[in-house]
């Protein structure tokens, strides 16, 4: 089934019109295409080919489980299996992702491309930890099972290299074993950056699950105050009796106007969002939906953003005492106007096995930005503080970053390059932000 439509990732910045080859068989779907694409939530134009009119294999029907052991937690399926539907069939049997980014409406090829992180990185790392295997159709044709054993170096390019190693057609991963399907959290108010960082950190030392909300628009002695949220897998004493149902939430039915989510608005909505939880800590059951994935509860939520869509920026800055670096960071987006409702900053872990997965040692910082004339400006002026901290950004999430920002920030691309010249030299593989980083020709 084709289907000649518009493509884009969740920002909705860039849209690309493209034939999407959509199959149950991917091995028919992946010859002589491009570029494979999942459901698309990577924010900017990681999943987009790289010219109007290219072949794109879709896989969101190649979405089957192929086999399951309950004994072992070892889950093998199709590429296109979605998260989603991995919670509401194993949850409640007491079984979960080992890793879980902010969404569940990715699917796992995705979440291999992308080498997903969650509130956990720093007990558990990178989605790739996990993955046992991989079945990929290469770009010269041939179908190989892929494994740390087999083929060591295409296995460690192909978690985190966005695609660009071949095309991901199952994944087998090591599910985690859990006492309940419900979280215990722990969340309190934090009056400034200084002290969110601070106890983010000692949060993470006894708390599985971290990660903090930032009201980005506060200054002064108020900047970077948040709501710190702390989680566990509840135990069984702790959990209600029943299995949690899943949450349907909201919707929004259209595009809204692009001029709805501004500085003022957005520094109103921070206010109250701060303020909404009255006790300084609170403590209790939550749903897992809302604790993992809470702005899955709103459908279509990027269309507040209106026509012109928007950028999520994320990167991570490396660990260090000094919080001047981050203080700074903050100072740059509100120089420049950079209002975002939803202000994420995680304590990361050790760096993961794949030559160019996102997370190092030291606290990731999110982004929601508004597509405006001088959005370009306020990303070029938040890399050049993270390539003098030597930190990195998050390719699933970029669409601004210019070709030489992200090679000073990367010096992990020559070797992550060199395999993938060896296994794909004719460049038969590629997508726009390939074009726009790395130099590749459409």
């Amino acid at each position: 089934m084709t289907a000649i439509r518009q493509l884009s990732g969740w920002g909705r910045h860039p849209v690309v019109r493209a034939d999407e080859q959509l199959s149950e068989d991917l091995l028919e779907a992946t010859c002589d295409v491009r570029l494979t694409r999942g459901l698309g939530r990577s924010y900017g134009d990681a999943s987009l080919p790289a010219e109007a009119g290219a072949r794109v294999a879709g896989t969101v029907l190649a979405d089957r489980v192929l086999r399951f052991d309950p004994a072992t937690g070892i889950l093998r399926a199709e590429a296109g299996f979605p998260l989603y539907r991995l919670n509401v069939l194993l949850n409640h049997r007491g079984f979960a992702t080992p890793v879980s980014p902010g969404t569940q409406f990715v699917t796992l090829g995705g979440m291999v491309a992308s080498d997903v992180h969650g509130k956990n990185h720093h007990a558990s790392g990178c989605f790739g930890e996990h993955v046992r295997a991989l079945r990929m159709r290469v770009a010269d044709g041939r179908v190989l099972e892929v494994t740390e054993r087999t083929e060591p170096e295409l296995f460690r390019a192909t978690l985190g290299g966005m695609g660009l190693t071949g095309h991901i057609l199952e994944v087998e991963v090591q599910l985690e074993r859990t006492p309940s399907p419900w979280i215990w959290t722990e969340t309190e108010r934090v009056p400034n950056l200084q002290a969110l960082i601070t106890r983010l950190r000692l949060a993470s030392q006894e708390w599985p699950f971290t990660v903090s909300w930032v009201d980005c628009t506060s200054r002064g002695r108020r900047m970077g105050r948040g709501i710190l949220t702390k989680g566990r897998w509840a135990s069984r004493d702790e959990a209600p009796p029943h299995p949690p149902r899943p949450k349907i939430g909201l919707s929004v039915p259209f595009e809204m106007p692009g001029f709805l989510i501004n500085p003022f608005t957005v520094r109103v909505f921070n206010a109250l969002y701060y303020r909404k939880q009255l006790r300084r800590t609170r403590r209790g059951i939550t749903h897992p939906q809302s604790f993992f994935y809470p702005l899955d509860a709103i459908a279509h939520w990027n269309r507040l953003y209106g026509r012109r869509g928007f950028t999520q920026y994320q990167c991570v800055l490396p660990d260090t005492d000094d919080l001047k670096v981050p203080h700074r960071f903050f100072e740059v987006l509100v120089r420049y106007g950079g209002a975002s409702p939803v202000s994420v900053i995680k304590d990361c872990g050790a760096e993961g096995k794949g030559v160019l997965s996102f997370p190092m040692p030291g606290i990731s910082i999110a982004l929601d930005l508004a597509m405006r004339d001088d959005t370009q400006r306020c990303v070029d002026a938040l890399n050049e503080i993270v390539i003098e901290a030597g930190g990195r950004i998050y390719l699933a999430k970029d669409a601004l970053t210019r070709p030489e920002h992200f090679k000073q920030m990367e010096p992990r691309f020559d070797t992550w390059q060199a395999i993938r010249d060896r296994w794909d030299p004719e460049r038969r593989i590629v997508t726009a932000q390939s074009v726009r980083l790395l130099g590749d020709r459409p």
